[in-house]
């Protein structure tokens, strides 16, 4: 396990004082992606430096000493201005140093030489910052990332082998440091300094491929690092249709042949809930790595079994909360966190509509979990990325009024009671005549209210006649808006998500070590939740606290 000296020599002066929290933060980022902290008197394999003021003379020294012996040293942020007038820094380094530009929008984009730094990167990194440009003179220094000032594209990220030093000049302000897409291009430098290249790419196999396997399997086909190599699934075709995306995919029709392949280093299991545990479990003693689909399981029980057969045999754990990229629920998310509507203390959501359930597995509670497993898989995880705070009791009811062929409950709620006294409810419904908004948030200076869209599909028909297809609320973003005290109404459009965001971290989990937004302990606590809301509607809405 490498280390690093994370040296953060800042003067706490007004305009960078949030640089402390932030390289703090981002220093904690490191340890989740596999590296050790270390301190220069410990020594380190790579030393990571965020200066805003020149060098004392001794770590000056330090840092050079260490170059010419073989550890690469790494100048972050305001550091490559702050050193700017240190020629021996800037010859080791390779570079010419311009001007300091304004904080300004910065579209951070591949070099010539950036290729491992920015696989899997959707697109450029856009940040909000200042950054000194450079200039390249020395022609063995690698340019990873430039950014452009006036008509020029300048390095921003270099990396010089012959001398052991790099520098990233963007990062100067707080708000780019926490930046998720940042600190993945942070990570991705320390690596390329250290010369860790990626293994080969994971094979992967999908036990079980309806319509999520296919959804599987398109983003597989266009993330880096990622490559379907098996299907498993007793309708043979569906394993056809696997194949016209992947055409030389192997195909099982026993789950134990596919788990027994030495083609898979990864599964997806994609099989009905009550078998999610079951069909993991015997994935993690297989040796191989797992996704499962949503939700995680049915008890918390099995959630812990599946955490810890993960945890013991090192391998990776995660579940496909694929709504977590929604472009509303991610909008919802910016505002909540911005502090738009000051402290949030209440929140609800509602899906559903008048109509009759599905008659698939969904419907049917031994299989699904029951109605609060099926929404509330992506509904209550949402609520619980937003709240992180411990949660005190949960509520639950459920009716059974209409929908008699199936078992789900045609109407239930939950309600989350947190330690701090914030409330979040929870309303699935298959009798809703008249439809709730999709989020109802107050705050303490303001409200965030999100409106269904109610959508038409139109086409013509194979004579040229129009067709109109209603598309279902819950397939269309929400229209959201912020509310101010003073009455007040900013509509908010949703900001469009990154392709393929799950599957690009979990390859980058797999092949770097990067954490990632899902975490199986968080979907353990979604686990926990939904268990507890059951026991209560089972047991006439008593508070439950969750295991």
């Amino acid at each position: 396990m490498s280390r690093i000296a994370l040296v953060a020599d800042l003067t706490r002066e007004p305009s960078t004082s949030g640089l402390v929290p932030a390289v703090v933060r981002l220093g904690d980022h490191l340890t989740r992606c596999g590296f050790t902290l270390s301190s220069l008197e410990a020594g380190a394999d790579v030393v990571l430096v965020w200066a805003d003021r020149p060098p004392a003379q001794p770590l000056l020294d330090d840092l050079l000493t260490r170059t010419a012996a073989g550890t690469p040293v790494l100048l972050g942020g305001p550091t490559a201005a702050a050193y700017a007038d240190l020629a021996p820094v800037l010859e080791a380094a390779g570079i010419v140093p311009g001007s300091v530009t304004p904080v300004h929008e910065t579209r951070l984009r591949p070099g010539p030489d950036g290729t491992d730094v920015t696989r899997r990167v959707a697109g450029d990194v856009l940040v909000t910052d200042r950054w000194l440009s450079l200039e390249k003179v020395r022609d063995d220094v690698e340019v990873l990332l430039t950014g452009m000032a006036g008509l020029t594209a300048h390095p921003v990220m270099t990396w010089r082998p012959a001398t052991g030093i790099g520098i990233f000049s963007a990062g100067s302000t707080s708000s780019t440091l926490d930046d998720p897409s940042y600190r993945l291009l942070v990570h991705r430098w320390v690596r390329h300094a250290l010369g860790m290249s990626e293994p080969a790419a994971v094979r992967v196999g999908v036990l079980g491929y309806g319509a999520i396997g296919h959804e599987h399997n398109q983003a597989i086909s266009r993330v880096d690092g990622l490559v379907l190599s098996a299907v498993c699934d007793q309708n043979p075709a569906r394993v056809d249709a696997a194949r016209t995306l992947a055409p030389d995919v192997t195909g099982f029709d026993d789950g134990e042949d596919l788990l027994a392949s030495d083609a898979v280093d990864l599964v997806i299991v994609s099989t009905p809930p009550s078998s999610h545990a079951e069909w993991a479990l015997r994935a993690i003693a297989a040796g191989k790595h797992v996704v499962v689909e949503k939700p995680f399981c049915l008890t918390t029980a099995e959630a812990d079994e599946m955490v810890a057969a993960a945890d013991s045999s090192d391998r990776v754990l995660a579940v496909y909360q694929n709504r977590r990229w929604d472009a509303d629920y991610l909008t919802l998310k910016r505002l909540v966190r911005s502090g738009a509507i000051g402290e949030p203390f209440h929140y609800e959501s509602f899906v559903g509509s008048f109509a009759h359930p599905c008659n698939y597995w969904h419907s049917d509670e031994d299989v699904s979990g029951g109605a609060i497993y099926d929404w509330g898989s992506h509904y209550l995880d949402w609520v619980l990325d937003l709240f992180t705070q411990p949660v005190a009791h949960v509520t639950g009811s459920a009716h059974k009024r209409v929908w008699h062929d199936v078992t789900n409950a045609d109407h239930s709620r939950v309600a989350i009671r947190f330690a701090d006294g914030v409330e979040a409810d929870f309303i699935h419904s298959d009798l809703a005549a008249a439809m709730k908004p999709k989020w109802y948030v107050l705050g303490t200076q303001g409200a965030i209210v999100g409106n269904w869209r109610h959508e038409r599909v139109i086409a013509r028909n194979n004579v040229g006649n129009l067709v109109e297809d209603p598309l279902s609320a819950s397939e269309s973003p929400a229209v959201l808006s912020v509310h101010a005290p003073d009455g007040s109404v900013t509509a908010v459009r949703p900001a469009p998500p990154p392709p393929e965001p799950f599957h690009r971290e979990l390859a980058d989990r797999l092949l770097t070590g990067a954490p990632m937004s899902v975490t199986p302990q968080g979907s353990r606590r979604n686990i926990a939740v939904m268990e507890a809301a059951t026991v209560s509607a089972r047991e006439g809405g008593r508070p439950v606290t969750p295991l």
